[in-house]
């Protein structure tokens, strides 16, 4: 399933690819994603979703497969298995900086594959979860990570669990 979201941040390009490529730093913005250990350039962590009544938790590994600071693109892969279950998840993300009135807009492009329990929900819940998660993550970012230099260790101060609730617009702080 491929699942296209964009968003921006009010920063030049060159400022905006080296905040966002920090993934230690923009962990914290990303709702129900909690990092674990870093090795090197490999990243481990743990994911929760909650889709209608289902809650899956999967720990895994991510690590940039492409960084291109002169094209301002870069591919991360992740990849990991559920906690309690047997299922499995892939995501190839795929993210194009590029410069906008605002600042910088940012494409993000996800190949999604998933098996177990969450595979039962469809195609247009699970793009609608990912608008919500995105749209919660360019909030917690700039609220913390891009807000000042005294922000970047605030806590993000909106929801982190993600949810199948298209309809409702991200928790405000």
């Amino acid at each position: 399933m491929d699942l296209h979201d964009e968003f921006e941040v009010p920063l030049p390009v060159a400022e905006a690819w080296a905040a966002l490529t920090d993934i230690e730093k923009i962990t914290p913005c990303l709702p129900g994603i909690w990092l674990l250990e870093v090795e090197g350039e490999k990243y481990q962590g743990v994911v929760k979703v909650k889709v209608g009544p289902v809650t899956v938790w999967y720990e895994g590994i991510a690590g940039y497969l492409l960084l291109d600071a002169d094209a301002h693109k870069a591919v991360l892969k992740a990849e990991g298995g559920e906690i309690r279950g047997h299922g499995k998840g892939t995501a190839l993300v795929t993210a194009t900086l590029s410069p906008s009135a605002r600042g910088t807009n940012v494409q993000v492009v996800t190949v999604l594959s998933i098996d177990g329990r969450l595979a039962q929900f469809a195609n247009g819940v699970i793009a609608a979860v990912s608008r919500n998660l995105m749209a919660e993550f360019a909030e917690n970012l700039e609220l913390t990570v891009l807000a000042s230099p005294d922000a970047a260790t605030a806590e993000p101060v909106v929801e982190t669990e993600i949810t199948e609730d298209a309809d409702k617009a991200p928790a405000e702080a």
